[in-house]
């Protein structure tokens, strides 16, 4: 399991300290950063990957709230302070918790497990997003845009600033634009290309070799390029 990057944003050492304490004990969790202010934060998240931000709220020159509110996407928030009366001033900005200082280790980690449980929320609706987005694809035939089911696709033949579409019942399409351009509409973990000219569906190889693959009977060429990316994606 990946470790959960977290950044703490605090202008009080002695807060940062026992949220170091807390992060270090727990294996899921580490720290990237610590920052003593909202304007240092602002510019280390332009370099640096995070996912969960500890982040108090009252702060000299940029306080807590107003330093998530210049964020376009910031990651995660649990917000921390020692001030009861700003509990309410973070419920718009969609936080994961809100910790009162002193903060205790057991209400830190029910912050910690309702930040987790959000994640998993939030990858199983992205998850089945994407399967039901990935289902099929409409190709631009003669000026006439086609619904095309991704199953049914075996593989796509270069036709220089066309591509041809080879399906399971037999029929091909021709659709505008190159192999390059088609390949981007499809499922990178369903389709591979293989070849200068081709590029398979990975549910429908039957067989192959160091120079050639087998899908649905037809044999097809596999350019010396490609060849480890395809052993790379079989196994």
């Amino acid at each position: 399991m990946s470790k959960i990057r977290c950044l703490i944003v605090d202008d009080e050492p002695p807060a940062i300290e026992l949220l170091e304490q807390y992060i270090g004990m727990i294996d899921h969790l580490e720290i990237v950063a610590t920052s003593h202010s909202g304007v240092k934060a602002f510019d280390l998240l332009k370099d640096t990957n995070v996912d969960l931000m500890f982040v108090d709220i009252r702060m000299p020159v940029l306080n807590g709230i107003d330093f998530i509110k210049t964020l376009k996407n910031p990651p995660a928030v649990i917000l921390t302070t020692a001030y009861r009366e700003y509990a309410l001033d973070g419920y718009d900005l969609d936080i994961v918790d809100y910790l009162l200082k002193p903060i205790s280790f057991d209400r830190f980690l029910k912050a910690i497990d309702r930040y987790r449980n959000r994640a998993k929320e939030s990858k199983t609706v992205t998850e089945a997003k994407s399967i039901k987005e990935i289902e099929h694809v409409f190709f631009n035939v003669n000026r006439t845009h086609h619904k095309v089911l991704l199953a049914n696709i075996l593989y796509v033949e270069s036709l220089k600033d066309y591509s041809r579409i080879h399906l399971k019942d037999a029929k091909a399409i021709v659709v505008k634009g190159n192999i390059g351009t088609t390949l981007k509409h499809l499922d990178s973990n369903q389709f591979l290309r293989i070849h200068r000219s081709y590029a398979i569906s990975l549910k429908h190889v039957q067989s192959y070799n160091q120079s050639e693959i087998e899908i649905n009977g037809t044999k097809l060429p596999i350019g010396n390029s490609y060849r480890k990316g395809l052993e790379g994606k079989m196994g």
